[in-house]
């Protein structure tokens, strides 16, 4: 019998809170949203930093959630929430 593990995606899944919707970004560019947290925590009120990122969108023909990969966005960091799956 095969042996089963998990497969980590490049992707890692927040929600916009400004835009109400959920957002995916690339896990180098999560690193910086960490930093931003830990540069900030505490503080009121939070800086504006930008990052970028790909919007979910629903897919019509599976009834579910995909990734728009046709146009990058950029998203306020402060606006983000990490989305645990």
């Amino acid at each position: 019998m095969g042996i089963l593990r998990n497969i980590k995606s490049d992707y890692e899944v927040y929600e916009s809170i400004a835009l109400n919707c959920l957002v995916a970004i690339e896990r180098d560019d999560c690193k910086q949203i960490k930093a931003y947290r830990k540069k900030y925590k505490g503080k009121e009120p939070l800086p504006s930093e930008l990052i970028k990122g790909y919007k979910f969108v629903m897919d019509e023909e599976f009834d579910s959630l995909k990734i728009d990969f046709s146009a990058q966005l950029k998203f306020e960091i402060k606006d983000l929430n990490n989305v645990k799956g």
